[in-house]
């Protein structure tokens, strides 16, 4: 059975920005201050380094198994390390074969940047993906190669759309505390950060301001 899992704050790790901390450090501590999903993701490690690293924040959640641990990209590390799920970009392995090799408990995010990408994840057999990740919303350096911003306006149409699916959907890309509520606003599950928590020099107060301004974005939300 596809376990469940909260995305409310979820953080995904980069190993340069949290150091010289090591990666476990700032996910416990992002994790004590309301961080809700993890997913690792290093493009510069090798595949052994990358597993390396995924059982090392899969111990350090080991007390928190209401925190689901994702693997970005890497199908391999993610079966290897017994992981709750995989995350695709849309030039990575194609979904529907990444479905068949993880079999129908482990969860699937896709990332999508505009309607025609939506598509390619609405045109899958259902139950295929779980989770869309869509953005940038704001252009973010943690990940230069994205597409162009889509700005709150730009997330809440995609996100309406991919609710209307049946997805789970998260906002990425440029978001920190003071924009956070924003983002949460549009009607998105969660809101994904990277920077905004691994480089801030305490990373469960970062989180816990993460997480006051989800809530108020959603308050905001309902009251529209």
């Amino acid at each position: 059975m596809r376990r469940s899992f909260d995305p409310t704050l979820y953080l995904v790790t980069d190993t340069a920005l949290s150091a010289p901390r090591p990666v476990t450090d700032v996910v416990r501590a992002a994790v004590a201050g309301g961080v809700t999903a993890v997913q690792v993701r290093d493009k510069t490690a090798s595949r052994r380094e990358l597993l390396e690293l995924t059982r090392a924040v899969q111990a350090a959640l080991a007390d928190r198994p209401d925190v689901a641990l994702w693997v970005n990209d890497a199908v391999d590390v993610a079966l290897l390390a017994g992981v709750d799920g995989v995350h695709l970009g849309q030039d990575d392995l194609p979904p529907a074969e990444v479905r068949a090799l993880l079999g129908p408990d482990r969860l699937l995010g896709f990332s999508v940047s505009s309607v025609a990408e939506l598509d390619v994840a609405r045109a899958l057999p259902a139950g295929t993906v779980d989770l869309v990740g869509i953005g940038p919303v704001w252009t973010t350096p943690t990940k230069p190669d994205a597409g162009s911003a889509l700005g709150p306006d730009g997330v809440r149409g995609l996100a309406e759309a991919a609710r209307a699916a049946g997805f789970t959907t998260v906002a990425i890309g440029g978001i920190d505390a003071d924009r956070a509520a924003e983002v949460a606003a549009t009607g998105v599950d969660g809101v994904c950060v990277v920077s905004a928590v691994c480089a801030a020099p305490d990373p469960a107060d970062a989180a816990r301001a993460l997480r006051s301004a989800i809530d108020r974005g959603r308050l905001a939300q309902v009251v529209r």
